[in-house]
């Protein structure tokens, strides 16, 4: 697993865009841009794909354990940080949220989970139908073949 494996899976976990990750390597007094960032997130055969040193790792996983604990005069409770950072990520507005599902009956009888309910004649399900009417006979393409694997079998 390379250094930037454990920075992409470090970022989806804990939830971090590309401006909180270059706030979190200032903490540290390490300058990075945004686009040096996205280099280290591209896929190995991208032509501007960039491989994360050592030092980059360093540097940020001792600026997340300052943002996350916060410093000895001023500590924090990472959970608070990490629900703030789930409260920033803006929901999509195409995606309707999942309501439970809860099945309405329409009459009494219906809704009973002892006895199942008449079918009648017009709502019951028919038999599945093949729509080919013109059945083709199954036609041999092969014929039947004994292999020996290459071996003449000589009897004596």
């Amino acid at each position: 697993m390379t250094n930037n494996d454990i920075f992409k899976k470090l970022r989806v976990a804990l939830m971090l865009r590309d401006d909180q990750i270059v706030e979190i390597l200032e903490l540290v007094d390490f300058r990075i841009s945004k686009s040096e960032l996205g280099a280290f997130f591209r896929d190995e055969k991208h032509p501007n794909y960039m491989e994360c040193g050592d030092q980059v790792l360093r540097n940020f996983l001792n600026g997340l354990v300052i943002h996350l604990r916060g410093t000895k005069e001023n500590p924090k409770n990472p959970n608070d940080v990490l629900a703030k950072h789930k409260a920033q990520i803006p929901k999509k507005e195409s995606t309707k949220e999942r309501t439970e599902f809860k099945a309405a009956a329409k009459d009494a009888e219906k809704g009973r989970a002892d006895q199942k309910p008449a079918k009648s004649v017009s709502t019951a399900k028919k038999p599945f139908k093949n729509n080919n009417s013109k059945a083709t006979p199954k036609v041999q393409i092969v014929e039947k073949v004994k292999f020996n694997n290459g071996k003449n079998k000589k009897t004596k």
